[in-house]
């Protein structure tokens, strides 16, 4: 049976990711819209992979459950890359907390019965989930390990409590990495590994339009005031998957890589600490 990598947002870091650990493999795109999956596809088969395509709402058990038995019938799923979601700018805080939160921890836990021993996975989180103040103990468990279709209704999580986009999207993300530590677990049961990448900004069109965007002065000031003075690019994020998913990164699991050029740092240690 051919290796199977599936690929849940095949943008430019889910590409740049794909490029470097789906070498030989059968490469499954998975996107909401057909046709970013196939225009991803079909800059990848011109490169020589092996690409098939997807369609898939992350937030719908009915449609994971489906690319799961699509990706099965491919063959042995040995790699996951879960690289979809929507940003603050993008979406309501309810929809954010479906898709990034939900979303994410359903992918994980039908993927998780699926993959292969040996097999890895690797979730795009954000450094906004680094920026969210220290949740209790309580709330992180709470993130980490309620089963998925009871996730939306922890209090916490209510409407009335979290009213601002970016809020959400702190959350969800901060949630990606504790889901991420709890999957590794039972992913280890199966011989396989699960880990985190929190970038920073990264040079995609969806960033392009960020700085274009209302949020755009504060990317740039977040960009001039870190220690790298730079955005970061989708090979980048790449290279770090490569590690965490291939046999360097073998004794890595449940993890989070930050990799956001300082940001973070100088946002609780820095020049752009708040006020």
């Amino acid at each position: 049976m051919p290796e199977v990598l599936v690929v849940i947002g095949p943008g430019q870091i889910g590409q740049a990711i794909a490029r470097r650990v789906g070498v030989g493999k059968k490469i499954l795109l998975a996107d909401q819209r057909p046709e970013n999956a196939q225009a991803a596809a079909d800059v990848m088969s011109n490169a020589g992979y092996d690409v098939a395509t997807a369609t898939v709402d992350v937030a719908s058990r009915e449609a994971v459950h489906a690319l799961v038995a699509q990706a099965t019938g491919l063959g042995d799923i040995t790699g996951l890359v879960h690289a979809a979601g929507v940003s603050p700018s993008q979406a309501a805080p309810a929809t954010i907390l479906r898709v990034d939160l939900y979303g994410t921890a359903l992918v994980l836990e039908a993927f998780g019965a699926v993959i292969a021993r040996g097999g890895a996975g690797v979730v795009i989180a954000s450094q906004s989930g680094h920026r969210l103040p220290p949740l209790s103990i309580d709330q992180n468990a709470a993130l980490a390990t309620t089963p998925v279709e009871a996730l939306l209704a922890l209090p916490f999580l209510a409407a009335d409590r979290v009213t601002d986009s970016l809020n959400a999207y702190q959350l969800a993300k901060r949630g990606n990495t504790l889901r991420v530590m709890a999957e590794a677990v039972r992913w280890g049961e199966r011989g396989a590994r699960l880990n985190a990448i929190s970038p920073g900004i990264i040079i995609t069109p969806l960033a392009k339009d960020e700085l274009a965007g209302p949020r755009g002065d504060g990317y740039r000031r977040m960009i001039a005031l870190s220690p790298a003075q730079r955005a970061g690019t989708p090979d980048e994020v790449g290279n770090v998957a490569a590690l965490l998913m291939g046999p360097d990164g073998g004794f890595i699991t449940g993890s989070d890589v930050l990799m956001d050029g300082g940001v973070t740092a100088a946002y609780w240690f820095g020049p752009l600490a708040p006020h």
